[in-house]
């Protein structure tokens, strides 16, 4: 990925300074500004992507991890104040979308102009609470368990005991930003949602997605796709087709 700012929390794969719309990407847990890549080359080419890179991992492998999400939003907000010369949009997948949300509400309580769309993915409605008991505490054999139930890290880095000892740190890390978050009430974001889903799903139900619809005053979609929670890998090209022409539709409104 190619950086062409100082600024250590993005990459941008594709830099355009034709560029209409800029979106910012934030990952899953465990995820990297890397799970992004690629995605330059599908989708309109007014489209600028900027990744979010997280401490703790790749190029900021030194940097702690962050265990709390409101530090977290408040240092990406901090870090976004600084590239939001045009339009953009905010895109997460699972932990992505919940700090996505909160960066959104920052930026508006900080008066400033805010994302033109959201689009999250593979996460319950914030407002909503948690079934799933926390997990980021637990020994590593139950933890392990636990993603290895989710579906998202591959066998072959389960099996390696080397990998999983490297990989572990920022899997806590992470569930402990998602676990440990507590909703505050605030009115409703003016941008539209886009929401995306996997039918199969074990965690996320479409009940839970549509729950996102008390999160904003403007339009609201679900798409479901074919899958479990990782279904942005596992259906992929359908998922960037659908995102490609959602956000054509988001340029299609830009003045």
């Amino acid at each position: 990925m190619v950086q062409t700012s100082t600024n250590a929390w993005f990459r941008i794969p594709r830099p355009n300074a034709q560029a209409r719309l800029r979106l910012f990407c934030l990952p899953y847990a465990g995820g990297g500004a890397r799970i992004f890549s690629g995605w330059s080359d599908v989708l309109p080419k007014d489209v600028e992507v900027w990744t979010v890179q997280l401490p703790g991992r790749d190029s900021r492998i030194r940097e702690d991890l962050m265990t709390s999400l409101p530090p977290l939003a408040d240092q990406i907000t901090e870090a976004m104040a600084d590239c939001a010369d045009k339009p953009f949009a905010i895109l997460g997948h699972s932990m992505g979308s919940l700090i996505g949300f909160e960066v959104a509400r920052r930026i508006r309580q900080a008066n400033q102009p805010g994302p033109v769309h959201m689009f999250v993915s593979g996460r319950i409605a914030p407002h909503v609470p948690d079934p799933e008991p926390p997990i980021h505490a637990l020994p590593d054999d139950e933890f392990l368990e636990e993603l290895r139930d989710l579906n998202g890290t591959p066998d072959e880095v389960m099996a390696s005991p080397e990998l999983m000892q490297l990989i572990t740190p920022i899997l806590r890390a992470d569930c402990s930003v998602c676990e440990t978050y507590t909703y505050q009430e605030q009115p409703p974001l003016a941008c539209p949602i886009s929401v995306y889903g996997g039918i199969n799903d074990p965690k996320v139900t479409r009940e839970n997605l549509e729950a996102w619809s008390h999160q904003t005053q403007g339009p609201f979609v679900v798409r479901m796709f074919p899958g479990d929670h990782f279904f942005i890998q596992s259906a992929r090209e359908l998922y960037l087709q659908m995102l490609r022409n959602d956000l054509q539709g988001v340029l299609d409104l830009l003045v």
